[in-house]
């Protein structure tokens, strides 16, 4: 078994080593073992995905803190590789939720997590700017007090909530940066100028999502650009659910069953889930 400390210490090797690492994220411990199984070295779990699993919506409360890390903690214990935490907006408003949220993810084996700017409100859906600085604050303060390496994400989540401000987004990145965090984040860019001017604004590493809409890059493109980490946030989560309504539909509406023809065998499933992933 490799430990939490090995665990923090790996992750944070790759966030320092040349060229960028994609993390992708698996929405319970079967779809986590079988990304270990293909040889991704970290992992981070998806709030959309879960809550789609539990038959909610991605939405403010649907799913709370004790629910997540629960989720989270199966994750953990499915394999050996860093696993980092979608925790939102930190559970609560204030900086101290966010510090308690990270301090209670470091408990059940995580060695990441992010925060975002996002209230979940749709009158005011951003933190006014120095409230967000804080949050990000307490819960960098909150991992550096921790016995294991725990990287904190921060997240500006502008352009998800309609407001594709880059001055602004920029702007909190760097404040973010300044409170500490180890990572920065801002889901929802429109363009390769987008990415590459988040990247020459900031010294932390930059993660990318792809999978949403808008445009895609490759690996090696983001990577030219300086993105050091590409994750696909809920992107496998639906593709997994798009598939199961295709097949569903065929059978509803054509009473065929051709989607089994495309349907991971039995036998290769059940063998990766016999062997302990790595």
């Amino acid at each position: 078994m490799v430990s939490q400390g090995e665990k923090g210490r790996g992750f944070q090797a790759l966030h320092a080593r040349r060229g960028c690492f994609v993390i992708p994220n698996p929405w319970d411990a079967g779809t986590a073992r079988l990304l270990a199984g293909l040889g991704f070295e970290a992992l981070a779990t998806t709030s959309a995905g879960f809550a789609f699993s539990r038959g909610r919506p991605d939405a403010e409360g649907a799913i709370d803190r004790d629910e997540t890390l629960a989720n989270a903690q199966e994750i953990v214990a499915a394999t050996d590789l860093p696993v980092s935490a979608d925790l939102e907006g930190g559970f609560g408003d204030a900086p101290e939720a966010c510090a308690e949220t990270i301090r209670r993810a470091a408990a059940i084996g995580l060695v990441g997590g992010s925060i975002e700017d996002a209230t979940g409100r749709s009158d005011a859906p951003i933190h006014e700017f120095a409230h967000a600085v804080a949050r990000v604050r307490a819960a960098v303060d909150a991992a550096r007090a921790l016995p294991i390496p725990f990287m904190l994400t921060a997240r500006a989540e502008n352009y998800l909530n309609g407001r594709p401000d880059l001055a602004d987004t920029i702007k909190r990145l760097q404040a973010f940066q300044d409170a500490g965090a180890d990572v920065l984040y801002a889901p929802g860019l429109r363009s390769r100028e987008d990415i590459a001017a988040v990247v020459r604004a900031v010294e932390r590493p930059v993660n990318v999502v792809m999978g949403l809409k808008g445009p895609r890059f490759t690996v090696t493109e983001l990577a030219e650009i300086g993105v050091k980490r590409i994750s696909v946030g809920s992107a496998l989560a639906r593709a997994a659910l798009g598939a199961f309504m295709r097949a569903s539909r065929e059978i509803k509406e054509q009473g065929t069953f051709g989607f089994a023809d495309e349907a991971m065998p039995f036998a290769e499933l059940n063998a990766i889930f016999q062997r302990r992933a790595r």
